[in-house]
C-alpha cells in the first residue's frame, strides 16, 4: 500500500499548529464537499482530507504517525513495521467487513486496532461511524420584539460555529432568517442544515428557541397581548371614547361610566396573528393626578365637601 502525507494532504507543514489544522481542515471540506464542489476527484479529496484532520487533530495519533513518518516519503510502498498499533490481524479486516471503508488501508494499518476490531460498540467501526456523521442539531436562543412577531420579517443573526468535537470556535457566522409571523415565546425556528458541522462536512440543523424582549408597553400571556391603561378619575367615573396602543394600529375603545381600576376589556383578534388571532386584554388603572397647585387642591377640597363616597366603607360595616 502506499504511504500518505497527511501533513502534504492538508497543504501544511510538519509543525503547524493544532489551530493551523483546524483551520485548514475546515477550508478544505467546504472546497470539497461533494454537495457543493465542483471537482471533479471532490469526493476522493473528501475523503483524504477528512481522514488526514483524524490523524492529526488528536495528539496521541498525530505522535505515532510522525514517529512512523520519518522513514517514508508519499507515494512509496508501504507496510507496517513490526509492533505498530494496526497489526496485520483480523481485527480491523472485521471492521472493514462492517461497511467502514472510507479511511485507506494505510490508515487502518496504523490506527485499525486502536479504532476497535469487530462489530460491536467502541469499535473501529463505531468510531469511525462517530467520525463520518452529519452535524448534531446546534441550538440558541433569539430575542425577537413582540413587534416582530405581529409582523414576521427577515433579520441577520450571529452564530457562533460549533465544531465537529463540540468545541465552540472563535469564527461566527451571519444567517439571513425569517421571522414567522405570529410566533410565540418557546417556540422554535428550525434551519435546515445551518448547525453544527460534521466530520464527514455536512451540517445538522439550528434550532432558534424565541425570547421575547422586554416591551416598555405591552407584555405577553401565550397568544395574547397584555396592557395596562391609565385612565383619569373623570374618564372612570363619566365614562367616554379612549385612544388604546395596539401592536397594529391605534384603536378607539368606550370606557363605560363608572369604570374602576383592575377591570378588564377585551380587543378581540388584537393578539398575535395565527389561525385563530389572539386577542389584546386591555387591564384600566386609575390614575390619580397631583394636586400640584392652588386651584387643583381648591378643586380636591370642593369634591371632598360635597362627595360622601367612602372607599373604606366596608371595613367600618365589619363587625
Amino acid at each position: 500500500m502506499e504511504y500518505h502525507d497527511y501533513y502534504k494532504t492538508l497543504g501544511l507543514s510538519k509543525g503547524a499548529s493544532d489551530v493551523d489544522i483546524k483551520k485548514q481542515y475546515r477550508r478544505l471540506a467546504r472546497k470539497y464537499h461533494p454537495d457543493v464542489s465542483k471537482e471533479s476527484n471532490a469526493e476522493q479529496r473528501f475523503k483524504e482530507v477528512a481522514e488526514a484532520y483524524e490523524v492529526l487533530k488528536d495528539p496521541e495519533k498525530r505522535r505515532s504517525y510522525d514517529q512512523l513518518g520519518a522513514n517514508w516519503k508519499a507515494g512509496e510502498n508501504f507496510r507496517p513495521p513490526p509492533g505498530s498499533r494496526g497489526g496485520m490481524g483480523g481485527g480491523f479486516g472485521g471492521a472493514r467487513a462492517g461497511g467502514n471503508a472510507q479511511f485507506s488501508d494505510f490508515f487502518e494499518s496504523i490506527f485499525g486496532e486502536e479504532m476497535g476490531g469487530g462489530g460491536g460498540p467502541g469499535t473501529r467501526g463505531a468510531g469511525f461511524a462517530g467520525a463520518q456523521q452529519n452535524g448534531g442539531d446546534q441550538k440558541m436562543r433569539i430575542s425577537i420584539r413582540l413587534q416582530e412577531s405581529f409582523e414576521g420579517g427577515n433579520r441577520t443573526i450571529s452564530v457562533p460555529e460549533l465544531e465537529p468535537n463540540g468545541e465552540i470556535s472563535s469564527e461566527r457566522r451571519k444567517l439571513e432568517i425569517r421571522i414567522p409571523k405570529g410566533i410565540q415565546e418557546g417556540q422554535k425556528i428550525r434551519l435546515t442544515q445551518q448547525g453544527q458541522m460534521g466530520r464527514n462536512g455536512k451540517r445538522g440543523n439550528l434550532l432558534l428557541e424565541v425570547r421575547f424582549q422586554k416591551d416598555e408597553i405591552f407584555s405577553v400571556d401565550g397568544g395574547n397581548i397584555l396592557i395596562t391603561l391609565p385612565i383619569t378619575p373623570w374618564e372612570a367615573a363619566l365614562g367616554g371614547t379612549i385612544t388604546v396602543p395596539t401592536l397594529g394600529k391605534a384603536v378607539g375603545v368606550k370606557i363605560a361610566a363608572g369604570a374602576k381600576s383592575g377591570q378588564k376589556m377585551r380587543l378581540k383578534g388584537r393578539g398575535l396573528p395565527s389561525k385563530t388571532a389572539g386577542d389584546q386584554i386591555i387591564a384600566l388603572q386609575i390614575e390619580t393626578p397631583p394636586a400640584e397647585s392652588d386651584e387643583i387642591k381648591a378643586l380636591y377640597k370642593q369634591l371632598e365637601d360635597k362627595s360622601d363616597f367612602n372607599p373604606r366603607s366596608y371595613f367600618e360595616n365589619i363587625s
